[in-house]
């Protein structure tokens, strides 16, 4: 079994959720689970009021929404939109502003809001501050450079130009013509947004983003999925509107679920696995194991060699470190843990094994489909990590522990 997408709604404590999961082979490797009856913010742009300056912090508390407020950085604003403003140049209370949820609530933290708007699409992301072209990484040389010639006569990345725009891994999926239509498509809603914003009323909401399974979708396109299996009929039809020209449409990889005699979430054992995404311990193939601590601060993971007592002790150690690193970056994206990660792996005595571990290490995280980083090993030999917050950790999303 390759890479599989399975969406369903799941009833959990009582409480509905819509449970978005990706398998590889037969290991859950990312979830999500969102309240089926609730309004997520995150991707949403609204014509917000700034109700105070925190000078010392370098922020500023918008409230979005009557009583919801929100946290705007203020070194990340460049060029806002600005609705009204009291003082010319400068941030000031009262002032009403469009600005983007780039990051969920988490804890007792507001969620945060940026003015750099990003409209997504299937190949392309458009920005309206970071005013530049850029690429993915993922790409090869040779893709990047076609890309670069492709765009050449647009004004993209000139001092002169209304927004940014950056290529997705996914965009070599598609033909030129596709292409210059999701372009034209996405800079149509830019200009359509500057033409009107102006014209709303304070706490309008300007654009919705799309259900979170349809960005986990298109964040997954890459992958070159299997399936992508649904038993729910809005679902099923949202992510055949929205992938109409995609492989998964088009070679009907996406399935509707109808079986009466067994469900979908059965047919994979979505309890079970979510169950196991809650334990403290996570036991490896080798009988080492993970001890996974979360904080208010960051997550403290432990790796400790167990049962595994094989081979000399050289071998052992970064062969246990080794299985550790896979599934560490596994369960980072398993749990959504986001922020500061420090690892306490089993102390090497070589420095060629210490960096073949931070290649193994490096390796894995680079599969994840949110940006996650070694930073480097502490002076008392701890593993630094850290991974970009974007939605809450898994234990957050479902109320309580299941």
């Amino acid at each position: 079994m390759g890479k599989r997408v399975v969406i369903t709604k799941q009833n959990i404590k009582g409480i509905k959720y819509l449970v978005t999961a990706l398998f590889e082979d037969h290991r859950m490797m990312e979830v999500s689970c969102d309240d089926a009856g609730e309004n997520a913010l995150l991707g949403n742009i609204y014509i917000g009021k700034i109700k105070g300056i925190a000078e010392k912090i370098g922020a500023a508390f918008v409230e979005i929404a009557p009583g919801q407020m929100s946290y705007l950085p203020l070194g990340d604003v460049r060029d806002p939109l600005m609705v009204k403003q009291c003082r010319q140049g400068k941030l000031t209370a009262e002032d009403e502003i469009v600005v983007q949820v780039t990051k969920e609530a988490v804890k007792t933290k507001d969620p945060a809001v940026s003015t750099n708007i990003s409209l997504k699409g299937n190949a392309f992301v458009l920005t309206s501050e970071n005013k530049r072209f850029g690429i993915s990484k993922k790409l090869p040389d040779e893709k990047r450079e076609y890309f670069r010639t492709l765009f050449a006569g647009k004004t993209i990345g000139k001092n002169d130009c209304e927004f940014g725009l950056i290529v997705r891994t996914n965009a070599v999926n598609y033909s030129k013509e596709q292409l210059f239509r999701e372009f034209e498509d996405l800079s149509g809603k830019f200009q359509r947004l500057k033409e009107t914003y102006r014209h709303r009323t304070c706490y309008s909401c300007l654009h919705y983003a799309p259900p979170g399974y349809v960005t986990s979708v298109r964040d997954y396109l890459s992958m070159h999925l299997e399936k992508i299996v649904t038993d729910d009929a809005d679902v099923y039809d949202i992510l055949h509107m929205s992938f109409l020209e995609e492989d998964i449409v088009k070679d009907k990889k996406l399935i509707y679920y109808d079986d009466p005699a067994l469900s979908l979430s059965a047919l994979y054992g979505l309890m079970s696995k979510l169950e196991e995404a809650f334990h403290e311990c996570v036991w490896l193939k080798s009988g080492a194991y993970l001890v996974i601590s979360p904080t208010e601060a960051l997550t403290v993971i432990d790796v400790n060699s167990g049962k595994c007592t094989k081979g000399s002790a050289e071998d052992f150690y970064l062969k246990v470190n080794e299985e550790a690193a896979e599934e560490i970056a596994r369960q980072l994206r398993l749990r959504n843990i986001s922020g500061i990660c420090i690892v306490d792996f089993i102390n090497l005595d070589t420095k060629e094994a210490e960096e073949k571990l931070i290649r193994t290490l490096r390796r894995y995280l680079a599969e994840d489909t949110i940006p996650a980083v070694f930073v480097d090993f502490t002076k008392l030999g701890l593993a630094e990590i850290t991974r970009k917050k974007v939605k809450k950790p898994l234990w957050e999303q479902i109320t309580g522990k299941i």
